[in-house]
């Protein structure tokens, strides 16, 4: 898969500054996640990265790191036992809290899954990401189960969103996620408390994840237009 020069560098900056032997590592989805996955890759075949267990959020990075030779484990592997030192993601957007939305390329139940079990979380984004309140940009996923499409885009539509079903753009039909379930992609008139909307979504029966991400991130690495990396931390 083509990933950009600054991707690329995001990637890079990202696996050289956190990344260490011995590590339990969740990799995330999207372009910008395979940027870190290219880096780890480069690392493990000069020898300069070693002993790393590594567990992918989705069909994607699977593939990406089969492709290059990496390992790979579930988070219900003994080795792993559900707990990871450190997870690499991208976003859709990132507001001036350091909440998220992501989705857009139909992963965010395994990565919402991989992110809580995670000591530290890190997100990796291009500075366009960056927005004064989430919505702003795109709309929010709410994977759902078949059979709720009518009942929770109802349900969404009394929260104060539009809804359309994600359709496919090669295959007839909707978007079917890697757990064989529906993608709504809700757009709301009104902005929205991320944590409240977060906890309504998650009581609309069929509803498995929503793009919501409000798990404390740890490190945010910036790409900017000049092709300087940025990397910002938590107190």
């Amino acid at each position: 898969m083509y990933v950009s020069e600054l991707k690329r560098a995001i990637g890079k900056k990202t696996v050289d500054t956190l990344i260490k032997n011995n590590m339990k590592i969740g990799l995330g989805s999207g372009s910008t996640a395979l940027g870190a996955v290219l880096r780890i890759s480069e690392r493990v075949k000069k020898g300069s990265l070693s002993n790393i267990i590594l567990v992918p959020t989705s069909f994607q990075t699977e593939v990406e790191c089969m492709r290059l030779g990496l390992h790979l484990r579930s988070l219900s592997d003994p080795a792993i036992d559900g707990k990871l030192d450190i997870t690499i993601d991208g976003a859709d957007e990132v507001d001036s809290q350091w909440l998220l939305t992501k989705g857009g390329g139909g992963a965010l139940l395994l990565e919402k899954i991989v992110a809580y079990a995670s000591l530290r979380y890190v997100v990796m984004i291009e500075q366009r990401k960056l927005v004064k309140c989430l919505g702003e940009k795109l709309p929010l996923p709410v994977e759902i189960v078949p059979e709720a499409l009518t009942t929770a885009a109802q349900r969404l539509q009394l929260l104060g969103a539009k809804t359309n079903l994600r359709m496919a753009k090669v295959k007839a039909g909707p978007v079917i996620t890697d757990h064989g379930n529906f993608i709504l992609d809700a757009n709301f008139k009104q902005q929205y408390d991320p944590i409240k909307m977060d906890q309504d979504i998650m009581m609309i029966p069929g509803v498995m994840a929503n793009g919501i991400f409000t798990r404390h991130v740890d490190h945010l690495f910036i790409g900017h237009d000049n092709g300087r990396v940025e990397h910002r931390h938590s107190i």
